[in-house]
């Protein structure tokens, strides 16, 4: 029996330490504390994940709520029972189930008797978990290393198992008990998402057709949604990119499915677009409201109609087609679905034509291309150089205002930085981010900062707005968050402008202008 003490020092040791190997032999080692009954459980709670990515249930607890529990403990009662993994990670299940009237009475009852019971560290280790804030530098890809660092198989094996299930403490409770017979015996299931393929960026279309030796697929990479529709006898269900299922919030894409008329089990995948009134498309953000929606759904479907555009049929007849090249599963899909619901695509060796087709897509109002290597199998989970996207950014230079105390692998650097324009007198912020810089840099910055730092208030740094630095976006969205009224979408730092005053940056006008662009291409609503 393993108590949830000895895990929540286990995560302050993974915590302590930023180097990968120590880690893993930390979690290798700790692995073999564990019962039969425990390794599920364990594995999820130290990666702040009570609930695979396939589970479309939550926690839906709110800070507020756990501050006032937390208050309330104040005066510890002198009897406290020993908490186990099972104690936590049971309760935490319990409330998730937790639905219907009465049912947040009954999770405020059960999170109290956690804490209760639990000490400093447990309580701290345990609210980390509850709002999955872990912040101990352990993803599924490093569990997924511990996993074959502990019971001596193949990464690989441990990797595919993820890839078929989405689920890391299935894969860990195979591996454990059953070694590589188990993992093997992971297979693809209709209705359990796999987990997509994801793709590299390349800077052009010449380069790519070089790198693949000649003809190269080359689709739209659509401003949508990438769903994947698992279909048995009359029986549809869709599910996003994140593995949750979405089917009650898209209808229309299930009659659109059932148009085809497929005799066949299959597993397709594609991309959703909204569409406004006059057939362009709508910006992601409108995209995003028709998702999980379970309340006025038809309205919606009235409002923001969807259209759909498939790219790779994965499974059919009860055959997983994953390891056949792309083109003999284009062809099978060319077979299953009417034209007009496929990607639009060419195959060329030509970059010209190709540059071409890509000029195409953004007038339309899509994102770019996706070029694909015709013998490529699909690797679910997996980012290589299979597939690449082309797609054009833009770039805004910014002003840096405060930074958040980075965890994990960025612990003891200032590394999400607050980004702002200027607006008059004052810095107006357009979002965070914390990707597109090396190590040195955030070292670098880090220093920078602290030298321009003014106050501090929780894990923020408030600094004199003097760094300036480029970043590169997808999209400027509305954003009732900040007061300047817009976010960027994946925003990445590209250069530190040391080169360039904060009076130099760019304004609020400049995003506001940008964001209007947006709409030469695209409809709103």
């Amino acid at each position: 029996m393993i108590f949830f003490k000895e895990l929540a020092s286990l995560c302050k040791s993974l915590e302590a330490t930023t180097k990968r190997k120590e880690k893993t032999a930390l979690i290798s080692m700790f692995l073999h504390t564990l019962g039969e009954s425990e390794i599920k459980p364990a594995i999820l709670l130290i990666i702040g994940s009570v609930l695979p990515e396939t589970d479309n249930r939550t926690l839906d607890v709110g800070w507020r709520t756990i501050s006032r529990i937390i208050d309330r403990k104040g005066q510890t009662t002198l009897f406290r029972r020993d908490l186990t993994v099972n104690d936590v990670y049971d309760t935490l299940i319990e409330v998730a189930d937790s639905e219907g009237p009465g049912s947040r009475k009954n999770k405020v009852r059960l999170i109290e008797r956690l804490f209760s019971d639990a000490g400093p560290v447990e309580s701290e280790i345990l609210v980390r978990i509850i709002f999955r804030e872990m912040r101990i530098g352990v993803n599924e890809g490093m569990m997924m290393e511990a996993l074959a660092e502990a019971v001596s198989v193949p990464g690989a094996l441990v990797r595919r198992a993820l890839m078929m299930t989405g689920d890391i403490g299935k894969v860990a409770e195979e591996a454990v008990l059953r070694g590589e017979d188990g993992l093997m015996s992971l297979e693809a299931t209709l209705f359990v998402p796999l987990k997509p393929m994801q793709a590299n960026t390349a800077e052009t279309a010449d380069a790519v057709i070089r790198e693949y030796g000649g003809k190269t697929a080359f689709e739209y990479k659509y401003d949508g949604a990438r769903i994947q529709v698992h279909g048995k006898s009359g029986d549809v269900r869709v599910f996003s990119r994140r593995l949750s299922e979405v089917t009650e919030s898209l209808p229309d894409v299930i009659s659109t499915i059932s148009l085809f008329d497929i005799k066949r089990d299959f597993i397709l995948e594609g991309e959703v677009v909204a569409i406004g009134k006059r057939g362009k498309p709508l910006p992601f953000q409108d995209l995003m409201r028709r998702f999980g929606r379970v309340n006025d759904v038809e309205e919606m479907v009235k409002r923001i109609p969807l259209r759909l555009h498939l790219f790779d049929v994965l499974y059919l007849s009860d055959r997983l087609l994953i390891d056949e090249p792309y083109e003999e599963r284009w062809s099978e899909l060319e077979r299953l679905v009417p034209h007009e619901y496929l990607v639009k695509r060419i195959v060329t060796d030509n970059p010209s034509e190709a540059e071409e087709f890509m000029e195409q897509a953004l007038k339309e109002g899509h994102e770019g291309l996706m070029a694909k290597r015709l013998d490529s199998r699909y690797i679910p989970g997996k980012r290589g150089k299979l597939w690449y996207k082309l797609k054009t950014t833009e770039s805004l230079d910014v002003v840096v205002v405060a930074a958040d105390w980075g965890s994990g692998r960025r612990r003891g650097w200032l590394s999400n930085y607050h980004l702002g324009v200027h607006d008059g007198n004052e810095y107006l912020v357009i979002g965070k981010t914390f990707k597109g810089l090396t190590d040195d840099e955030f070292e670098w910055i880090t220093k920078h900062l602290q030298s321009l730092k003014e106050r501090e208030t929780g894990h923020t740094v408030h600094v004199r707005p003097e760094l300036v630095v480029e970043v590169a976006f997808n999209e400027i969205q509305k954003s009732p968050h900040y007061k300047s009224g817009y976010a960027l979408r994946f925003a990445r730092i590209t250069r530190i402008r040391t080169d360039k005053a904060a009076g130099e940056a760019d304004t609020h006008q400049r995003v506001h202008a940008l964001y209007e662009k947006q709409f030469e291409h695209k409809d709103r609503l």
